[in-house]
């Protein structure tokens, strides 16, 4: 890794930390810079502004949760339903061991995100919502195997991927305010029963 790869990805991860532990509001430049062990010169090189360094900490933890506990939570060679489980559990352990390290859960980056800056920043809340409809798409092909294959009665889902993803991030969120991961767990197997009938 090049030095200037380096500092771009401290900064990423730096600000990755704070924004998920703290707020976007809550959390300056200089605190980035001071923590990430950079310049201001340096910072302003990669990100000419902290809204461009939230969307690049946004599409790193896009990536990142694609291509790692989501991308294990849909593998195709599970059985449909299975993979609706297997993404509460990997919800669950996630949060559960962040509470673990800090003393609190931080929720979902993205949930926390939008909760704060969709009204404030389109163009956050277009990246943020672009990051859910793919989340979304996931629980939706997922739906789509588990009616073609007869292990659902069909329904409509793109809407029923909607209510899924909408769930989860509601738990997720109530979990993170009673601090306290098990609701992940008791409240999750719940997903699978969501179901919006097609419309005639």
């Amino acid at each position: 890794m090049s030095a200037e790869t380096d500092t771009r990805s401290r900064i990423l991860a730096t600000a990755r930390e704070m924004f998920h532990g703290r707020s976007y509001a809550d959390v300056g430049i200089q605190e980035i810079c001071e923590k990430s062990r950079v310049q201001k010169g340096s910072f302003y090189h990669f990100f000419p502004s902290k809204q461009d360094l939230a969307l690049a900490v946004i599409d790193d933890m896009a990536k990142d949760w694609a291509h790692g506990f989501v991308a294990e939570a849909f593998d195709q060679n599970l059985p449909p339903l299975e993979r609706l489980d297997y993404m509460i559990d990997a919800a669950y352990y996630w949060q559960k061991a962040a509470a673990d390290i800090e003393g609190r859960m931080p929720g979902c980056l993205f949930g926390n995100l939008a909760l704060e800056m969709s009204t404030r920043d389109e163009v956050m809340r277009a990246k943020l919502n672009a990051v859910f409809d793919r989340a979304r798409d996931k629980f939706r092909f997922t739906l789509d195997e588990a009616v073609a294959a007869g292990a659902l009665a069909a329904m409509d889902t793109d809407a029923t991927a909607t209510a899924m993803l909408a769930y989860l991030e509601g738990i997720i969120l109530l979990a993170k305010t009673r601090n306290d991961p098990e609701v992940i767990l008791i409240l999750g197997p719940a997903i699978k029963t969501l179901r919006i009938e097609l419309s005639h």
